[in-house]
């Protein structure tokens, strides 16, 4: 095997950052060991990466950017493991709020665009009463 042949780490392309990391790859790209990432599976059910034929895991983007804030969290903020956990918590709880705030909202704009239809349905009828009443007012001079 000649030299050229040797494909070093800068040879590769940076994969998209849709695609799916293994371990090793997710380990590098946040700084962490491998057993660092499969004890915060154990820790935090967010964490939910795909499993292959020997429990080969493949992280998800969505997996690494939970992974960089829980990293974050722990390192820079100083949080401890049940903090973090706290606040995904409350996170979860929040946005389960919204959710049941935003279809609230829904229902009632449904319900404001049925009485705002069936109140122009009303003008509606009302006005075209009046352009009748005036029609026949303006035939009648027509006629005189």
């Amino acid at each position: 095997m000649n030299q050229n042949s040797i494909v070093t780490e800068n040879d590769y392309s940076p994969k998209s950052a849709n695609a799916f990391r293994t371990i090793s790859e997710a380990s590098s790209e946040l700084g962490l060991p491998q057993h660092v990432l499969r004890f915060w599976e154990s820790k935090f059910h967010q964490i939910k990466p795909l499993k292959r034929g020997g429990n080969r895991r493949y992280y998800r983007p969505e997996d690494l950017e939970i992974l960089k804030k829980i990293r974050n969290l722990l390192y820079d903020e100083g949080y401890t493991i049940k903090g973090v956990q706290k606040l995904f918590k409350e996170k979860s709880l929040r946005s389960e709020k919204v959710t049941e705030k935003k279809i609230i909202l829904n229902t009632n704009k449904t319900k404001i665009n049925k009485i705002n239809s069936e109140i122009l349905v009303e003008v509606i009828n009302e006005l075209e009463g009046y352009k009748d009443i005036l029609s026949m007012n303006f035939k009648e001079k027509d006629s005189k």
